[in-house]
């Protein structure tokens, strides 16, 4: 069952901040961390995970880090959330409710309806318009001072 846990909020942020804070270099995870509180061992989990499947890419060395593995246009809130809380399919529904019979034809088909609903909102929005709306919103880069939108 889909739920908004920290471990995805975490997630989610991770990929923006580096989306918005990258300039083209890697950006370490203790930056991360430290610019948006996040506890560095739930981050590194999602990280690796995030390499994995190729959201992100894992630069080492002193000036090591993480950089987008593709376009933040190409990236969607929804699959960050599939990888992370390892959804292999938009269907998944685990029983958490009770063995009853409402439980298994009524309740989780209708979790499951409003988890499938969720995931296809979540698809509709891009790390890029996250940038935009962090940009719109005053949130100052670190890394650099002026953000390109070019298409």
């Amino acid at each position: 069952m889909l739920t908004l846990s920290n471990k995805i909020m975490y997630s989610i942020e991770a990929v923006v901040d580096i989306a918005y804070h990258s300039n083209g270099q890697p950006v370490q995870s203790q930056r991360i961390s430290s610019r948006q509180r996040t506890p560095g061992r739930y981050l590194e989990q999602s990280l690796q995970k995030l390499v994995k499947a190729n959201i992100l890419t894992g630069v080492r060395g002193p000036r090591g880090g993480y950089q987008l593995a593709r376009e933040r246009r190409r990236i969607s809130v929804g699959e960050i959330v599939r990888i992370v809380t390892d959804l292999e399919t938009e269907n998944v529904v685990e029983n958490t409710l009770t063995d009853s019979e409402i439980s298994g034809k009524v309740l989780n088909p209708m979790w499951g309806k409003i988890q499938n609903t969720t995931l296809e909102q979540l698809d509709k929005i891009t790390i890029e318009d996250l940038c935009i709306k962090a940009n719109e919103r005053g949130i100052q880069s670190e890394d650099r001072q002026t953000l390109d939108y070019a298409i």
